[in-house]
């Protein structure tokens, strides 16, 4: 891959009140109490299982908070994937996720009213919460984890140079999900080349039946409009590769540019051709109201044939869904608009920024930045793969992780990072999301949201 509830990104899971984790203290994991910073030498001894956490000890009884687009059932894993760390330790870690985290987010900062940390889907939204000053460097053992990060992944976790927030996600982008029980009831094979998979959306458009080839839901609360953003990213990745993708991140190439376009042409012929489109739920424009956890869900009664979204959606199938090559659901690479692009894959992350330096959020700081925490983070869940080179590949058992990782570190890849993720914060996560909403929406005019979006972009 070197993850975009995005919410990435991102936007994520289904809609829940904000959780709060409170776990029980483990009085039998350590034998003594003291305070110390993050980096100092604790003056808490722990034993037994809790002794792998000697490094981040001597802060028992205090409270961390953190604030994240994550709902539930993904925020379930994730907060799993400390409990005994918190346990251990006893710092609690007071999590709240919500649809709004990317307006709120800079409403509390600039309140005064921060979170310790956040954990951020997009490099353009960290760099508008350093611009407000409030972010805080991480602590030097944080620092000494980054030989275990790619580093394009540190890059994306600094601001002009300066590091500010460990990654932690990274999310394959580049997948469709379909039925291989219902492909191989009507003998469709999986599509290795754009114009097969335009020919079996076609033939499947004709086929009848009261399904259709594609579903799509864009809807995500204030973030809605973002899975119309990564399927414009694909087809720009996929059309015309790297280079042309990179001048459109940095505006050098605008959304107006013929080459833009062009792929936002090749996105309307795709996921706005209404004998296409949208299978079990309604029309075009019910892209635009149907949430993206919810767009999925005719594929398992054989609505639609396929969805084009990320690695983290596994989460929203139906508890018993069997996923698997072999099973009721399962996903493969989307391929290149253009063959001439060799394997593009547009991947998203997650970066985790701290508000405060006390020395108990430093503590959690370093921890969340360790491969042990991502070896535990992969153990506990499905649909999340960890940016922290570290992990061992074979703690991967998931069929979607699996793939995932191995297209998220295929050395052949074209990859580059979510685009909109990458944009200013007023675009990626403003100005476009609410353009190619009202493209799905009202049917705006490809130009019109073009010029829209040009003129929202920061001078």
């Amino acid at each position: 891959m070197i993850q975009k509830p995005r919410p990435n990104r991102p936007r994520r899971q289904l809609l829940a009140v904000p959780a709060v984790l409170v776990l029980a203290l483990a009085a039998a994991c350590s034998n003594s109490s003291g305070k110390s910073t993050a980096d100092a030498t604790p003056t808490t001894t722990l034993s037994g299982d809790c002794a792998k956490y000697q490094p981040y000890a001597g802060h028992s009884g205090t409270k961390v908070t953190m604030y994240a687009s994550i709902l539930s059932p993904e925020s379930d894993s994730l907060e799993k994937s400390w409990s005994e760390f918190s346990s251990c330790t006893g710092i609690k870690i007071s999590y709240e996720g919500s649809n709004d985290f990317e307006s709120q987010l800079q409403v509390r900062v600039t309140g005064g009213n921060a979170p310790d940390f956040a954990i951020i889907p997009q490099p353009g939204l960290l760099a508008q919460m350093v611009k407000t000053g409030k972010v805080v460097k991480p602590p030097a053992a944080t620092v000494a984890n980054e030989d275990k990060w790619n580093p394009v992944w540190k890059g994306y976790g600094s601001v002009n140079g300066t590091f500010y927030a460990a990654p932690m996600s990274a999310n394959m982008k580049s997948l469709v999900w379909y039925s291989p029980k219902y492909f191989k009831q009507a003998g469709y094979q999986v599509p290795t080349t754009w114009a097969d998979l335009m020919t079996l959306s076609d033939r499947i458009a004709k086929a009848g039946g009261g399904s259709k080839p594609w579903c799509g839901g864009i809807g995500s609360g204030t973030a809605t409009g973002w899975p119309a953003t990564d399927w414009l990213e694909e087809a720009v990745l996929g059309t015309y590769g790297g280079d042309v993708y990179d001048q459109w991140v940095s505006h050098q190439v605008k959304f107006s540019d013929p080459k833009i376009i062009s792929a936002m042409q090749t996105v309307a012929g795709w996921m706005q051709n209404p004998a296409w489109v949208n299978g079990g739920i309604g029309d075009v424009k019910s892209i635009a109201t149907t949430t993206f956890q919810d767009a999925g869900a005719p594929i398992l009664t054989n609505k639609c044939w396929m969805l084009q979204q990320a690695s983290f959606y596994q989460a929203q199938w139906a508890k018993g869904t069997k996923i698997g090559p072999d099973g009721d659901i399962f996903a493969f690479h989307l391929p290149a608009v253009n063959p001439a692009i060799p394997n593009p894959v547009e991947g998203g992350g997650e970066f985790l920024a701290a508000f405060s330096d006390r020395p108990e959020v430093q503590a959690v700081q370093n921890y969340l930045s360790s491969a042990d925490w991502a070896s535990s983070r992969v153990k506990v869940s499905t649909g999340w793969v960890s940016a922290n080179q570290a992990v061992d590949k074979s703690l991967y058992t998931d069929p979607i992780d699996k793939l995932s990782a191995d297209a998220l570190t295929d050395p052949t890849a074209t990859f580059r990072f979510d685009a909109s993720d990458m944009m200013p914060a007023a675009i990626g996560a403003g100005q476009e999301w609410k353009s190619l909403t009202a493209w799905f929406a009202e049917g705006q005019a490809i130009p019109k949201v073009a010029a829209d979006i040009d003129a929202a972009w920061p001078q």
